[in-house]
């Protein structure tokens, strides 16, 4: 993924925005406001967590089945991420500098409790269905994981408090529903657009060329056509203002 932002300047308020889509676990849009220090981004690279191993079974990423040393691991992953993600837009940002960002969250502190991740979850129904078809390894599936994460109103708070490089001045829930792009006429042309081009290179880096990624999607779309026509769910997304931090702060 490119880590050149894109830039727009307001010009009745001469304000320059900065806008960039960073990958990992906390798959993040950021827009930065007013006194920006530099231009470059450095940027975090995608990582599975250490220590999944094949704890996670037919997961594919935290589900309500998953133990608890697999949330542990995603856990530890995102307040890793994040604050090193912190620590650097705090060496980018001057004092006052503000940043807008909004992910992926959870609304409960158990994500073992509540389903959040619908789509990855049916993802890893589709795949679980292939084994059984005798389409996919089974080992192979249990081997994979894929680096989402989606953290608790607190774990996003704490791991802000922590690092310590910004004041949170502003917390707000969003809630997205999955299928929120009008343009869409059909539920399955809008899983292959939204999650080919993001799932398919990870399932083709893990699984090789034993998968046909064309029937998987074909399933997918399937299954995510039949729970959104029953369940209209949607992403728990925070939205959060943060200022950088002066010297007297």
């Amino acid at each position: 993924m490119s880590t050149t932002p894109l830039t727009k300047t307001n010009t009745k308020n001469n304000i320059e925005c900065y806008i960039y889509g960073a990958p990992v676990l906390l798959r993040f849009i950021i827009v930065c406001l007013r006194t920006i220090a530099r231009e470059s981004f450095t940027n975090i690279e995608d990582e599975i967590p250490q220590g999944l191993e094949k704890n996670n079974k037919e997961n594919i990423c935290i589900a309500t089945t998953s133990p608890p040393q697999v949330f542990e691991a995603y856990s530890n992953q995102f307040e890793r991420d994040f604050t090193t993600f912190l620590k650097l837009r705090g060496e980018e940002l001057r004092g006052g500098g503000r940043m807008v960002l909004g992910f992926i969250g959870r609304s409960v502190a158990d994500p073992t409790s509540k389903d959040e991740l619908k789509t990855i979850t049916l993802l890893s129904e589709t795949l679980s269905d292939m084994v059984a078809e005798g389409l996919v390894k089974e080992e192979d599936l249990h081997s994979f994981n894929i680096p989402i994460y989606a953290p608790s109103i607190q774990e996003i708070k704490t791991a802000i408090e922590s690092e310590g490089s910004f004041n949170l001045d502003k917390m707000e829930v969003v809630l997205v529903p999955l299928d929120a792009n009008e343009d869409y006429n059909n539920y399955d042309n809008m899983v292959s657009d939204k999650n080919n081009t993001s799932a398919e290179p990870m399932l083709v880096a893990h699984f090789g060329s034993s998968i046909n990624v064309d029937v998987i999607f074909d399933v997918y779309a399937e299954k995510t056509a039949k729970h959104l026509s029953v369940e209209r769910s949607s992403y728990f997304t925070p939205v959060i203002s943060l200022t950088r931090k002066t010297m007297t702060d």
